[in-house]
């Protein structure tokens, strides 16, 4: 049982599951190569604009490890409240968001669910405008790479809520 700290009662919170694999203890070597293109991925990449990426892809995945990750992390680089919480219905809260945010996460919904089709030419378009090649390229390898992190979370059931920002750099 667990009292939250606003409550005065006792509440009793469903158990933490446990992780089916640590697969980084079982497969160190491609757990280095995903680290070592996480920071290539994220070379020359506004630190704003690749968190909002982050926790955009990781609400599509549902994968609550990178969620905890990745807000917490925006949230001690000086990130929003508002704008996290606001960034899962984005397309309805645009005010929130930059145009080049904006073309981000479109781009991030694109790649991200591409059970949807491929990547249409007007969101890649759009982008393509907000972006120099070279950095639209660091988007992309971003989205990518989160996209990634997230199938090793979900499948491997990490656990959240035991990240500390800047834990992992």
């Amino acid at each position: 049982m667990t009292t939250h700290p606003d409550t005065p009662t006792t509440v009793e919170y469903a158990p933490e599951r446990p992780a089916r694999l640590e697969w980084a203890k079982h497969a160190p070597e491609v757990y280095q190569a995903m680290v070592r293109l996480e920071t290539a991925a994220r070379k020359g990449l506004d630190h704003t604009l690749y968190e909002l990426v982050k926790i955009r892809a990781s609400q599509l995945n549902h994968c609550a490890f990178c969620l905890d990750m990745h807000t917490k992390d925006a949230l001690a680089a000086g990130e929003s409240v508002e704008r996290i919480v606001q960034l899962s219905a984005w397309d309805e809260s645009r005010h929130f968001y930059t145009a080049k945010e904006i073309a981000a996460l479109e781009l991030t919904e694109a790649v991200t669910v591409l059970t949807d089709g491929f990547v249409p030419d007007e969101v890649y378009d759009n982008a393509a405008k907000h972006f120099e090649e070279a950095e639209l390229a660091q988007v992309i390898a971003a989205i990518t790479v989160i996209n990634a992190w997230n199938r090793f979370g979900v499948t491997c059931r990490m656990a959240p809520g035991h990240y500390e920002p800047g834990q992992y750099k």
